[in-house]
Protein backbone atom coordinates (compact mmCIF):
# COMPACT_ATOMS: atom_id res chain seq x y z
CA UNK A 1 0.00 0.00 0.00
CA UNK A 2 1.35 3.42 -0.96
CA UNK A 3 1.76 5.76 1.99
CA UNK A 4 -0.62 8.72 1.87
CA UNK A 5 1.05 12.04 2.61
CA UNK A 6 -0.81 14.92 4.17
CA UNK A 7 -0.97 18.33 2.52
CA UNK A 8 1.59 19.56 5.06
CA UNK A 9 4.07 16.80 4.24
CA UNK A 10 3.57 17.42 0.53
CA UNK A 11 4.53 21.07 1.03
CA UNK A 12 7.68 20.05 2.89
CA UNK A 13 8.59 17.38 0.36
CA UNK A 14 8.23 19.74 -2.60
CA UNK A 15 10.47 22.31 -0.94
CA UNK A 16 13.10 19.72 0.05
CA UNK A 17 13.13 18.12 -3.39
CA UNK A 18 13.46 21.46 -5.16
CA UNK A 19 16.36 22.44 -2.89
CA UNK A 20 17.85 18.98 -3.35
CA UNK A 21 17.80 19.23 -7.13
CA UNK A 22 19.65 22.55 -6.98
CA UNK A 23 22.13 21.04 -4.55
CA UNK A 24 22.69 18.07 -6.82
CA UNK A 25 23.66 20.41 -9.67
CA UNK A 26 26.03 22.23 -7.32
CA UNK A 27 27.46 18.91 -6.16
CA UNK A 28 28.50 18.13 -9.72
CA UNK A 29 30.38 21.42 -9.81
CA UNK A 30 32.04 20.70 -6.45
CA UNK A 31 33.38 17.40 -7.76
CA UNK A 32 35.06 19.29 -10.59
CA UNK A 33 36.45 21.91 -8.19
CA UNK A 34 38.26 19.28 -6.14
CA UNK A 35 41.24 19.51 -8.50
CA UNK A 36 41.52 23.30 -8.36
CA UNK A 37 44.07 25.06 -6.17
CA UNK A 38 41.47 27.28 -4.55
CA UNK A 39 39.21 24.36 -3.78
CA UNK A 40 35.42 24.32 -3.50
CA UNK A 41 34.91 25.94 -0.07
CA UNK A 42 33.57 29.28 -1.33
CA UNK A 43 31.35 27.56 -3.85
CA UNK A 44 29.89 25.30 -1.16
CA UNK A 45 29.00 28.33 0.97
CA UNK A 46 27.00 29.78 -1.91
CA UNK A 47 25.35 26.38 -2.55
CA UNK A 48 24.32 26.23 1.11
CA UNK A 49 22.74 29.69 0.95
CA UNK A 50 21.05 28.93 -2.36
CA UNK A 51 19.44 25.80 -0.90
CA UNK A 52 18.22 27.74 2.13
CA UNK A 53 16.78 30.49 -0.06
CA UNK A 54 14.79 27.91 -2.02
CA UNK A 55 13.46 26.30 1.14
CA UNK A 56 12.50 29.60 2.73
CA UNK A 57 10.79 30.86 -0.42
CA UNK A 58 8.85 27.64 -1.07
CA UNK A 59 7.72 27.16 2.52
CA UNK A 60 6.75 30.80 3.05
CA UNK A 61 4.74 30.79 -0.17
CA UNK A 62 2.85 27.63 0.76
CA UNK A 63 2.36 28.41 4.47
CA UNK A 64 2.70 32.16 5.05
CA UNK A 65 3.12 33.38 8.61
CA UNK A 66 5.05 30.42 10.01
CA UNK A 67 8.37 31.44 11.57
CA UNK A 68 11.82 30.14 10.68
CA UNK A 69 14.94 28.91 12.47
CA UNK A 70 17.67 28.45 9.85
CA UNK A 71 21.33 27.48 9.96
CA UNK A 72 22.45 30.30 7.68
CA UNK A 73 19.67 32.88 7.93
CA UNK A 74 19.00 32.77 11.65
CA UNK A 75 15.53 33.41 13.05
CA UNK A 76 12.48 34.94 11.37
CA UNK A 77 9.63 35.58 13.78
CA UNK A 78 6.23 34.07 13.10
CA UNK A 79 3.21 36.21 12.38
CA UNK A 80 1.13 37.32 15.38
CA UNK A 81 -0.98 34.43 16.68
CA UNK A 82 1.14 31.80 14.86
CA UNK A 83 2.79 29.22 17.14
CA UNK A 84 4.73 27.27 14.53
CA UNK A 85 8.21 27.58 13.01
CA UNK A 86 10.20 25.77 10.37
CA UNK A 87 13.60 24.44 11.48
CA UNK A 88 15.84 24.17 8.43
CA UNK A 89 19.25 22.76 7.61
CA UNK A 90 19.81 23.37 3.89
CA UNK A 91 22.92 21.18 3.75
CA UNK A 92 23.59 18.70 6.54
CA UNK A 93 26.91 17.03 5.81
CA UNK A 94 28.77 20.06 4.49
CA UNK A 95 32.22 18.48 4.83
CA UNK A 96 31.10 15.47 2.81
CA UNK A 97 29.69 17.80 0.15
CA UNK A 98 32.90 19.82 0.18
CA UNK A 99 34.96 16.70 -0.54
CA UNK A 100 32.68 15.30 -3.24
CA UNK A 101 31.20 12.58 -1.00
CA UNK A 102 27.53 12.00 -1.76
CA UNK A 103 26.30 11.58 1.81
CA UNK A 104 24.46 14.77 2.72
CA UNK A 105 20.88 15.92 3.08
CA UNK A 106 18.31 18.67 3.23
CA UNK A 107 16.49 18.66 6.57
CA UNK A 108 13.18 20.40 7.24
CA UNK A 109 11.10 20.15 10.42
CA UNK A 110 7.99 21.89 11.69
CA UNK A 111 7.85 22.76 15.36
CA UNK A 112 4.60 23.63 17.13
CA UNK A 113 4.47 24.65 20.80
CA UNK A 114 7.96 23.25 21.32
CA UNK A 115 7.15 19.87 19.75
CA UNK A 116 8.31 18.60 16.35
CA UNK A 117 5.17 17.62 14.46
CA UNK A 118 6.55 16.92 10.97
CA UNK A 119 9.96 16.23 9.47
CA UNK A 120 11.64 15.55 6.13
CA UNK A 121 15.24 14.46 5.46
CA UNK A 122 16.19 14.19 1.78
CA UNK A 123 19.40 12.89 0.22
CA UNK A 124 19.20 13.94 -3.44
CA UNK A 125 22.20 11.84 -4.54
CA UNK A 126 20.33 8.56 -3.99
CA UNK A 127 16.81 10.11 -4.05
CA UNK A 128 16.03 8.85 -0.54
CA UNK A 129 13.21 10.79 1.07
CA UNK A 130 12.64 10.17 4.78
CA UNK A 131 9.50 11.75 6.21
CA UNK A 132 7.36 11.58 9.30
CA UNK A 133 4.34 13.26 10.81
CA UNK A 134 3.56 13.05 14.51
CA UNK A 135 1.16 10.20 15.16
CA UNK A 136 1.29 8.91 11.57
CA UNK A 137 4.55 6.95 11.36
CA UNK A 138 7.87 7.35 9.55
CA UNK A 139 8.64 6.45 5.94
CA UNK A 140 11.43 6.07 3.42
CA UNK A 141 9.82 7.15 0.16
CA UNK A 142 6.64 5.04 0.46
CA UNK A 143 7.95 2.29 2.77
CA UNK A 144 6.98 2.33 6.45
CA UNK A 145 10.00 2.41 8.76
CA UNK A 146 10.68 0.61 12.02
CA UNK A 147 13.74 0.87 14.22
CA UNK A 148 15.97 -2.17 14.57
CA UNK A 149 14.71 -5.07 16.66
CA UNK A 150 18.17 -6.02 17.91
CA UNK A 151 18.50 -6.30 21.66
CA UNK A 152 22.12 -7.41 22.14
CA UNK A 153 24.91 -4.83 22.13
CA UNK A 154 27.24 -7.41 20.57
CA UNK A 155 25.11 -7.36 17.41
CA UNK A 156 24.60 -3.61 17.27
CA UNK A 157 26.00 -1.11 14.75
CA UNK A 158 26.17 2.34 16.34
CA UNK A 159 26.72 5.75 14.74
CA UNK A 160 28.26 8.84 16.28
CA UNK A 161 29.93 12.17 15.53
CA UNK A 162 33.54 13.08 16.23
CA UNK A 163 34.71 16.44 17.65
CA UNK A 164 36.71 18.49 15.14
CA UNK A 165 38.70 21.74 15.02
CA UNK A 166 37.96 22.74 18.58
CA UNK A 167 34.25 21.84 18.43
CA UNK A 168 33.11 19.52 21.17
CA UNK A 169 34.78 17.81 24.13
CA UNK A 170 37.46 15.49 22.78
CA UNK A 171 38.24 13.88 26.15
CA UNK A 172 34.59 13.12 26.77
CA UNK A 173 34.19 11.65 23.29
CA UNK A 174 37.22 9.39 23.68
CA UNK A 175 35.91 8.13 27.01
CA UNK A 176 32.50 7.41 25.51
CA UNK A 177 34.01 5.78 22.44
CA UNK A 178 36.13 3.48 24.62
CA UNK A 179 33.05 2.52 26.64
CA UNK A 180 30.97 1.69 23.56
CA UNK A 181 33.35 0.22 20.99
CA UNK A 182 34.37 -2.78 23.06
CA UNK A 183 30.74 -3.81 23.45
CA UNK A 184 29.26 -3.46 19.95
CA UNK A 185 29.66 -4.93 16.48
CA UNK A 186 30.87 -1.64 15.02
CA UNK A 187 30.84 2.15 15.16
CA UNK A 188 30.36 4.43 12.16
CA UNK A 189 30.95 8.15 11.61
CA UNK A 190 29.38 9.21 8.30
CA UNK A 191 29.21 12.96 8.88
CA UNK A 192 25.51 13.85 8.77
CA UNK A 193 23.47 13.76 11.97
CA UNK A 194 20.21 14.10 10.04
CA UNK A 195 20.99 10.98 8.01
CA UNK A 196 22.38 9.16 11.07
CA UNK A 197 18.99 9.57 12.75
CA UNK A 198 17.17 8.62 9.56
CA UNK A 199 19.28 5.44 9.43
CA UNK A 200 18.30 4.64 13.03
CA UNK A 201 14.65 5.08 12.05
CA UNK A 202 15.19 2.72 9.10
CA UNK A 203 16.88 0.07 11.24
CA UNK A 204 20.19 0.43 9.41
CA UNK A 205 21.89 1.71 12.54
CA UNK A 206 20.89 0.29 15.90
CA UNK A 207 21.73 3.51 17.73
CA UNK A 208 23.29 6.96 17.53
CA UNK A 209 24.80 9.38 20.02
CA UNK A 210 26.40 12.79 19.70
CA UNK A 211 26.84 16.03 21.66
CA UNK A 212 26.90 19.72 20.72
CA UNK A 213 24.42 19.45 17.86
CA UNK A 214 22.20 22.28 16.65
CA UNK A 215 18.40 22.12 16.44
CA UNK A 216 18.49 22.13 12.64
CA UNK A 217 20.84 19.12 12.65
CA UNK A 218 18.41 16.87 14.52
CA UNK A 219 14.85 18.26 14.55
CA UNK A 220 13.51 16.18 11.66
CA UNK A 221 15.61 13.13 12.57
CA UNK A 222 14.35 13.01 16.15
CA UNK A 223 10.76 12.75 14.91
CA UNK A 224 11.72 10.08 12.37
CA UNK A 225 13.14 7.87 15.13
CA UNK A 226 10.20 8.43 17.44
CA UNK A 227 7.64 7.70 14.73
CA UNK A 228 9.58 4.55 13.77
CA UNK A 229 9.13 3.23 17.31
CA UNK A 230 12.45 4.33 18.77
CA UNK A 231 13.39 6.38 21.80
CA UNK A 232 15.35 9.65 21.81
CA UNK A 233 16.80 11.41 24.84
CA UNK A 234 19.81 13.42 25.84
CA UNK A 235 22.94 11.30 26.30
CA UNK A 236 22.66 11.73 30.07
CA UNK A 237 18.97 10.84 29.99
CA UNK A 238 17.30 14.25 29.90
CA UNK A 239 14.22 14.81 27.78
CA UNK A 240 15.26 17.96 25.89
CA UNK A 241 17.65 16.74 23.15
CA UNK A 242 16.46 19.38 20.68
CA UNK A 243 17.26 22.20 23.09
CA UNK A 244 20.53 20.83 24.51
CA UNK A 245 22.01 19.28 21.35
CA UNK A 246 22.86 16.10 23.26
CA UNK A 247 21.23 13.14 21.51
CA UNK A 248 20.98 9.41 22.15
CA UNK A 249 18.63 7.50 19.84
CA UNK A 250 17.93 3.78 19.58
CA UNK A 251 15.25 1.19 20.13
CA UNK A 252 13.98 1.06 23.70
CA UNK A 253 16.04 -1.98 24.75
CA UNK A 254 19.42 -0.87 23.37
CA UNK A 255 18.82 2.69 24.54
CA UNK A 256 18.98 1.51 28.14
CA UNK A 257 22.24 -0.39 27.56
CA UNK A 258 23.87 2.47 25.64
CA UNK A 259 22.85 5.06 28.24
CA UNK A 260 24.42 2.94 30.98
CA UNK A 261 27.71 2.60 29.09
CA UNK A 262 27.87 6.28 28.21
CA UNK A 263 27.26 7.23 31.85
CA UNK A 264 30.21 5.23 33.18
CA UNK A 265 33.25 7.15 34.33
CA UNK A 266 36.67 5.53 33.80
CA UNK A 267 37.29 5.21 37.55
CA UNK A 268 33.89 3.62 38.07
CA UNK A 269 34.36 1.23 35.14
CA UNK A 270 37.80 0.21 36.44
CA UNK A 271 36.38 -0.56 39.86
Amino acid sequence: MVAKRSALINVMVRAAERAGRAMLRDFGEVEQLQVSRKGPADFVSSADRRSEDILRTELAKARPGIGFLMEEGGTIAAAPGEDRRWIIDPLDGTTNFLHGIGHFAVSVALEQDGQIVAGVVYNPVVDHLYWAEKGHGAYLNDRRLRVSGRSALADALIATGVPFKGHGDEAQFLRELAAIMGQVAGIRRFGSAALDLAFVAAGRYDGFWEHALNPWDVAAGILLVQEAGGYVSEVAGGKRPLETGSVLASNTVLHTHLARLLAERPDRAAG
